[in-house]
C-alpha cells in the first residue's frame, strides 16, 4: 500500500477518484431519469423510440432553457412569475411583427430582446433595489407583459417565417437545433456560475445576502441582474417556440411556469437561495418531459399533465427535505456521542 502511494506521488498526474464529488441533486435526478427510461422501455416503448424522442426533445430543450432562467432567480431567493408573459410576448413579437417575411425576422427578434431587457430591468429594480416581494412584483409584470401580448397579436395566432422554422425546428447532425441551443446556453450558464468570480459572488450572495453585504459585495446589483438574465432566457425560449410550433398561440408561456419551478427543485437548488446546478436542471427538464411523454403513451389524458408536473414538484421537495432532516439528525447524534465521549 505504501509502495502504491509513493508511485502515485511520483507520477504526479495520477487521478484520485476519491476526490470526485457528485452533487446530491445530480445523482438523484440522473438515477430517476435512468429508472424512468427503463420503465418507458418496458411499458411504453413508443416514448423512447427514435421518432418519439425526436419529437419530444425540442420541448425538453425549451423547458431546460426556461428552467435555467428560473434557477438564476431562485438562487437569489426569489420566484419569477412573469415567465409566462415573457415567453408569450417573445412568441407573438417574432411571429406577428415579422409577418411571415424572412427579411423582417431579425428586426422582430431584436425588438423581442429589447422588451425582455426592459421587463428584466423593471423586475430587477422592483425586487433587487426597491426590495418588493418577488411574487407580487413579477405577477404585476406578468400582467403588463400579457397586455403587450394582446396589443401585438389581439389573441390571434400566426404562422412563423420559413427561416425561423428552419433555424428552430431543423436538425444539425441528427439533433434538433433547439437542443443545440439548450446545450450552448447550459455551457454558458455553467461557465459563468462555476468558473468566474462573478458567478461565485452571485452564489455567495444568494446563500447569505447579509454576509455578502457585510463583505462589500453589491448585493442589490446581482439580485437585479438575475431577473434580467432570466428574461433573456425566456425570450430565447419564446423565439425558439415560434419556430418549433407551426402556429403558436398567444399563451405559449402558460404551460411553462410550473415546469420551470419543478426542474429547479428536482435539480436540488434550494428555494431559499444559494448554489445552482445548471446541468442537473437540464437533466431534470428531460426527466419531466419524458415523464409527460410516458403518461401520454400509457393513455393518461393531456389535461392531466399539470397534475403530473405538480406531483414531480412535490416529489422533488419531499426527497430533498427528507434527506436534509436525516442529515440533521445524524449530525445531532454524532454531536451527542462526541459529548458523551468527552464526559
Amino acid at each position: 500500500m505504501a509502495h502504491e502511494v509513493r508511485l502515485t506521488r511520483e507520477a504526479g498526474y495520477a487521478f484520485d477518484w476519491r476526490k470526485v464529488k457528485v452533487a446530491r441533486g445530480f445523482a438523484t435526478v440522473v438515477l430517476s431519469t435512468l429508472v424512468l427510461l427503463v420503465v418507458c422501455a418496458v411499458f411504453a416503448p413508443s416514448a423512447v423510440s427514435v421518432g418519439g424522442l425526436s419529437g419530444s426533445l425540442p420541448f425538453a430543450a425549451i423547458i431546460a432553457i426556461v428552467g435555467l432562467g428560473q434557477m438564476l432567480v431562485v438562487q437569489q431567493g426569489g420566484f419569477d412569475l412573469s415567465l409566462a408573459g415573457g415567453v408569450s410576448l417573445a412568441v407573438v413579437i417574432t411571429t406577428h411583427l415579422s409577418g411571415g417575411n424572412d427579411a423582417q425576422l431579425f428586426g422582430s427578434i431584436l425588438i423581442a430582446v429589447c422588451c425582455a431587457l426592459v421587463a428584466g430591468l423593471v423586475n430587477g429594480i422592483l425586487v433587487g433595489v426597491m426590495r418588493l416581494n418577488a411574487i407580487i412584483a413579477t405577477i404585476g409584470m406578468n400582467a403588463l407583459l400579457y397586455g403587450a401580448v394582446f396589443a401585438v397579436s389581439g389573441g390571434v395566432p400566426r404562422i412563423t417565417t420559413p427561416l425561423m422554422a428552419e433555424i428552430a425546428g431543423g436538425k444539425t447532425l441528427g439533433l434538433p437545433n433547439s437542443v443545440l441551443f439548450a446545450v450552448v446556453v447550459t455551457c454558458l450558464v455553467s461557465f459563468l456560475l462555476k468558473a468566474t468570480v462573478m458567478g461565485r459572488r452571485f452564489e455567495a450572495i444568494g446563500a447569505n445576502p447579509l454576509a455578502a453585504h457585510a463583505a462589500g459585495l453589491p448585493v442589490r446589483r446581482y439580485q437585479a441582474a438575475a431577473y434580467v438574465l432570466a428574461q433573456l432566457l425566456y425570450c430565447l425560449a419564446g423565439v425558439l417556440i415560434s419556430g418549433i410550433t407551426r402556429e403558436p398561440t398567444a399563451f405559449q408561456g402558460d404551460s411553462l411556469l410550473l415546469p420551470s419551478v419543478a426542474v429547479v427543485v428536482l435539480a436540488g437548488t434550494s428555494l431559499l437561495g444559494g448554489r445552482g446546478y445548471p446541468i442537473s436542471t437540464v437533466v431534470a427538464a428531460f426527466f419531466l418531459n419524458q415523464l409527460s411523454q410516458f403518461a401520454l403513451a400509457v393513455g393518461v389524458p393531456f389535461s392531466a399533465q399539470t397534475i403530473i408536473q405538480a406531483l414531480a414538484l412535490v416529489f422533488g421537495i419531499g426527497v430533498y427535505s427528507v434527506r436534509w432532516k436525516r442529515s440533521a439528525i445524524t449530525r445531532a447524534q454524532q454531536s451527542n456521542s462526541e459529548e458523551t465521549d468527552n464526559v
